[in-house]
């Protein structure tokens, strides 16, 4: 295995160590510190199954990701700002630090979950996970846009005490809007899969969101800075700190993320192309 696998091995442990003695400051980094040393730990397990990984091979998309998960991460933190179903206690007393902390546990998000599916996919379990084909119609996908909007939106007209309830409609909400939006403009996209009766892309999603969904609330129950649900459903039915009922979000999640993903993608490239056509078009004009 490479040797930054042995080192995310070492990382978890420091973390266990830190944590069973409570040795400060590292508790307060639990959440961070686990984090990278289980995304060291998985890519180079992935590497060991196939020879290739993202940080070994593909370094400037992993690089990639890290701004890009702090960055689709804000805007679920945007969206608790008015349903209030989490909230972090214990929090560095200098912002500098409390920011630097925020920045490298939300960095670690979307590696985590692509990482993991990724590592399923290479032990081939869905492989052969296949269904009857679906087609898809342009207008399936304009309709099933519009309800994702409304799901995203009508958690914002509601005042706090009824849309702490409706905290499910933001976990769906991106998926329709983005996936349908993404096999529009022929990027990866669930509906592609359906079109196709593939199922193994949306299974290792699923399951990578759940399997990381039990070591976030395992590393966070035990953390010293760490995050408490809010939010009044099942609160006396917790896997850790998480609520039950909120649990079940998590494979969703995965999803949302890879639609975010590949959408962000192609907007960065849309962007790119764009760059290129006005310098080329000032090139022509200036000579």
């Amino acid at each position: 295995m490479k040797i930054h696998g042995y080192i995310g091995i070492l990382i978890i442990v420091f973390v266990k160590v830190t944590l069973i003695f409570q040795v400060q400051p590292f508790i307060s980094w639990t959440t961070p510190t686990a984090w990278t040393g289980y995304i060291l730990l998985v890519d180079a397990i992935i590497y060991r199954l196939k020879g290739q990984s993202l940080i070994c091979h593909r370094p400037k998309k992993f690089l990639t990701l890290l701004p890009l998960s702090i960055v689709l991460w804000v805007i679920f933190e945007l969206y608790n700002l008015h349903l209030v179903n989490w909230e972090y206690i214990n929090l560095p007393g200098n912002m500098a630090l409390r920011l630097f902390g925020y920045c490298w546990s939300f960095a670690t998000i979307i590696p985590a979950i692509v990482l993991t599916s990724e590592l399923l996919e290479t032990l081939h379990l869905f492989d052969k996970a296949r269904m009857k084909a679906v087609h898809v119609t342009r207008n399936a996908l304009y309709f099933w846009i519009v309800i994702g909007l409304v799901f995203l939106i009508a958690p914002l007209l509601f005042r706090q005490s009824i849309a702490v309830y409706l905290f499910g409609l933001v976990w769906v909400g991106f998926i329709l809007v983005l996936d349908p939006l993404n096999k529009i403009v022929g990027r990866p996209s669930l509906f592609g899969d359906l079109e196709n009766g593939k199922l193994d892309t949306i299974l290792s999603l699923m399951v990578a969101g759940y399997v990381c969904g039990l070591f976030w609330e395992f590393w966070n129950y035990w953390a010293h800075t760490k995050w408490i649900y809010t939010f009044p459903i099942t609160q006396n039915i917790k896997y850790f700190e998480m609520p039950v009922v909120g649990f079940l979000g998590f494979g969703p999640f995965a999803l949302e993320l890879f639609g975010m993903y590949h959408f962000s993608v192609f907007l960065k490239r849309k962007a790119f192309r764009e760059e290129i056509r006005l310098s080329e078009k000032v090139q022509n004009r200036y000579p």
